[in-house]
């Protein structure tokens, strides 16, 4: 059995409409590529329809692992979730408290992390040292360069 995955509505969609790419468009692509390394004669030494199978078979593996993926999912219901503590889709606006600088982070789950839009994994430190706190906690999270202090400014909602 796989485990449960946690999405929200925009990284299951984002799944599905991988899923029906690979479905609809690579395999019929993959199929023409066999079929003409086929008709170049002996297979058996032909790199081209070697090659052409491989890559089906990958294609195959990815297409088993998001169906899979897709049925195990769960969608986050943001409506029943609590707003006064840092949640799983909060945005969360920190404070460094030694430099004084302000950070905004999102917090997903790890398949929809994006640290270039601002959005962070649950999985990661900042993320874990978050959960749970409210506006105006001081929280000491381990990060990779060390222990920082970050004061919690905003919870919001997107």
């Amino acid at each position: 059995m796989a485990d449960v995955e946690y999405f929200t509505q925009a990284g299951l969609q984002k799944l599905k409409d991988e899923l029906e790419n690979l479905c609809v468009n690579e395999r019929p692509k993959i199929a023409a590529a066999i079929a003409e390394a086929r008709d170049k004669g002996d297979l058996s030494e032909n790199a081209e329809y070697d090659a052409a199978k491989e890559a089906q078979q990958l294609l195959e593996m990815k297409i088993v692992k998001l169906q899979l993926t897709i049925a195990n999912a769960r969608v986050i219901d943001e409506s029943k979730m609590d707003t006064s503590k840092v949640l799983i889709l909060s945005t969360v606006k920190i404070k460094n408290v030694k430099s004084k600088q302000m950070m905004t982070y999102t917090i997903v789950p790890e398949k929809e992390a994006n640290l270039k839009a601002g959005k962070i994994s649950i999985t990661s430190p900042i993320a874990k040292g978050l959960l749970g706190k409210s506006v105006g906690e001081q929280v000491e999270i381990q990060v990779p360069a060390g222990k920082l202090m970050f004061e919690i400014v905003e919870i919001t909602r997107e």
